[in-house]
């Protein structure tokens, strides 16, 4: 029987004992032989998942390494020292039968120490190669720290701005997310999953947990199979093809059938149709919660009906290592259904070398290098998003004496580090007020007043920022939200600022003064009660270390901003769901609200420079084509301003018809070019008709239906025909 290595013939291996310790056998080979020497509880401890440094300190870190089984499969890692991982490892390689390695896992989700933008912001960098950078940047720092493995990409398209997880993932297209997966997958593991600077990926959290009803985290997803195929399924496509290691399982249920228990989508779809050969973990606890979604009755049922539908890992439920040789001796799981899963975490092991090299070598000034810095700035100041300029063209502040800096976020350098800062610290960030000291400093006179807290209702803080205003020539405002306010189970009821920040803006703008809104938050927000005070409003989201630099970068004009919206900015909360790529109405004369405009505040893609970008007509290689046919369509775009600056140009497909109705517009292609004043670039969509122009069915089989398909690119059209 050929073997998933290819390998038939094992006569030139050399017999030696045992054969899985010889790293120069293939990898599938190795595993096949240590997992014919394995016991069961030895099986069954790899597919459990505890923790390992949340409380150690220099006086307890052997205890709490005695007190964890030396046969366990997994640990996340709360330490940045390799020292106590280490520990850990010797006592499973030296103290356990077989000498398993274990794998560490830890969410670096947007950083490790070198903490960058939120996966949000990074979305509206539209450059996914500066995020590929900081996915190795972040790799490289959590491999040299003891942690072999990532719960990261988050690839949750989500629509819904009042779920706090929205400022995790890339935002609320489908492609985009995929695009961004791709290259944060090929960010963290590198070429080689062995090397010592990178880290396994882990797609999350699959699928379709970003569907979560009005917002609110771990509920109930009302999720059709033609929206899981043609929505929330391609970013995880993407990410298999590009490789990614692992997987974790959704806590939602999905149409009934919760994610951690989801034969069809862990099993049919994942391993059946797209062959992938990793594992999948689940959720913390999500296991034991398959009793709360009412699918199982106790803890053992949820870990037979989780590892039968092919969750390979429990993270911290304690239902495998607890149920799993009972479940085998009853036969409501088999032995063959044990040895797959085992068989998937050893491989991800092997993969990752850690059988050939199973310790991390302490080296120093692993964080905070200067390049990983400079990459952190660029992607800060890519990721932001000039939302308004006022005919006045407020922006760029040139030839100002006197600045007011104030608001809560000004001197506040925790809460722009964003949710899931992994070991971020305050103290490594470049708050607003540095920055704007550091860029303007030298020629201007600056004076800082909080104002208010970021909530609550004290406004004692007011006078000395009116004051403050009242002496400047321009008043930059920083509000948004705590760090706290999104990430998991930070779900609101309102995306509205809290009172006390709409009060304190009011107030300023009374004065009269230019009002630069600056704006760090974690989702969308409700402005249509701050838009009219401001001049001009720069969304700098949660930036990371190196935000306040970036951002007065772009208030000086040093920097020219190219960010665009990942995400539509609702006109209010009521609006939700709001998004850019909805099906037709029946009736696309009626239908609107009656007491607001149905038109977002700012749309999907919407973003400003300080230059202007022309578009010519769009031109096509042929108009008419046949299905095994390429075209390539073209516009130029021209730097008709004053000022070089970057443009990401968004290319849009729509089919008028189809059989299966599809979105009003759907992003298929996307660059983004730099061009000097008076320069013309020639941008180019490739397409390839069954890449680009099919769509998927309700069981992921891709069609492609002769007749019009129309080419989009900033609102002008070309008109394409299938002629068979």
């Amino acid at each position: 029987m050929a073997r998933p290595d290819g390998i038939t013939d094992l006569s030139h291996i050399r017999a030696k004992a045992p054969l899985y310790k010889d790293k120069s056998v293939p990898a599938e080979i190795r595993v096949d032989n240590l997992l014919g020497l394995m016991t069961l509880d030895e099986k069954i401890m790899q597919l459990n998942q505890y923790t390992l440094g949340r409380n150690n300190n220099a006086n307890n870190v052997g205890e709490e390494v005695v007190n964890i089984p030396a046969e366990i499969g997994s640990l996340i890692y709360f330490d940045t020292d390799p020292a106590l991982r280490n520990a850990m490892q010797h006592r499973a390689m030296e103290e356990s039968r077989l000498g398993i390695p274990v794998i560490f896992g830890y969410d670096a989700i947007h950083g490790f120490r070198t903490v960058y933008p939120i996966s949000l912001a990074q979305a509206c960098s539209w450059n996914p190669v500066l995020v590929k950078k900081a996915c190795s940047v972040s790799a490289r720092e959590s491999r040299m720290s003891g942690v072999d493995w990532t719960f990261s990409p988050m690839i949750d398209v989500a629509r819904d701005p009042r779920w706090g997880r929205v400022a995790e993932g890339y935002g609320e297209d489908p492609y985009l997310n995929a695009v961004y997966c791709a290259a944060s997958v090929k960010g963290y593991q590198g070429k080689s999953l062995s090397d010592s600077t990178t880290v396994a990926a882990c797609l999350k959290h699959y699928v379709g947990y970003g569907a979560s009803e009005a917002g609110r985290d771990y509920v109930y997803t009302e999720v059709s199979p033609q929206t899981l195929w043609d929505t929330y399924l391609p970013p995880y496509e993407a990410g298999v093809k590009a490789g990614a290691a692992t997987l974790m399982s959704s806590f939602n249920d999905i149409s009934g059938v919760p994610g951690s228990a989801n034969p069809y989508t862990m099993t049919e779809i994942l391993k059946n149709r797209w062959r992938h050969d990793g594992f999948i973990v689940s959720d913390w606890g999500a296991i034991e919660q398959l009793k709360n979604q009412g699918l199982a009755a106790d803890k053992k049922e949820a870990a037979a009906r989780a590892l039968n539908a092919g969750l390979e890992m429990d993270m911290m439920s304690h239902a495998y290592d607890r149920h799993l040789a009972e479940l085998v001796a009853e036969g409501k799981v088999s032995e063959a259904t044990i040895d797959d899963a085992v068989r998937r975490v050893l491989r991800v092991k092997m993969r990752l070398g850690l059988f050939d090299n199973p310790y991390t070598p302490d080296v120093p000034d692993r964080f905070l290098r200067p390049a990983d810095l400079k990459i952190a700035s660029e992607l800060a100041a890519e990721s932001m998003v000039l939302l308004k300029n006022d005919s006045t063209l407020t922006l760029p502040l040139r030839n100002v004496r006197r600045i007011a800096v104030i608001g809560p976020l000004a001197d506040n350098g925790k809460d722009l580090l964003g949710n899931w800062l992994g070991h971020g610290q305050a103290e490594d960030v470049v708050t607003l007020r540095e920055g704007i000291a550091g860029e303007f400093g030298k020629d201007s006179e600056i004076r800082y007043a909080r104002g208010c807290a970021l909530d609550g209702h004290d406004r004692s803080g007011f006078k000395a920022a009116l004051d403050t205003a009242r002496w400047a020539d321009v008043v930059v405002l920083c509000l948004g939200e705590s760090l706290r306010w999104s990430g998991e189970n930070a779900s609101r009821s309102s995306i509205a600022l809290p009172a006390i920040q709409e009060q304190l803006a009011e107030e300023i703008s009374r004065l009269g003064k230019p009002v630069v809104l600056v704006l760090a938050n974690g989702r969308p927000l409700e402005l249509n009660r701050l838009e009219p005070l401001a001049n001009a409003i720069l969304e700098i989201w949660q930036p990371g270390i190196r935000g306040g630099e970036a951002m007065a970068g772009i208030l000086s004009g040093r920097i020219n901003p190219s960010g665009k919206l990942a995400i539509t900015f609702p006109w209010s909360t009521g609006q939700i769901p709001v998004y850019y790529n909805r099906r037709k109405s029946g009736r696309g004369h009626q239908g609107f609200y009656q007491d607001i405009t149905s038109e977002p505040m700012y749309p999907f893609g919407h973003g400003l420079s300080y230059t202007t970008f022309e578009y010519g007509e769009p031109t096509a290689s042929k108009t008419e084509f046949r299905r095994n046919e390429k075209i390539k369509v073209s516009v130029p775009v021209t730097n008709t301003g004053d000022m070089t600056g970057a443009e990401a140009v968004l290319w849009f497909i729509s089919d008028p018809y189809c059989s299966i109705t599809r979105p009003v517009r759907e992003l298929k292609h996307f660059e983004k070019k730099t061009l000097e004043p008076g320069e013309t670039a020639v941008m180019e969509f490739n397409i390839d008709p069954w890449r680009d122009l099919s769509y998927v069915d309700a069981d992921g089989k891709r069609f492609l239906e002769t007749g019009e398909y129309n080419v989009i690119v900033n609102g002008k059209k070309i008109s394409l025909k299938l002629t068979e």
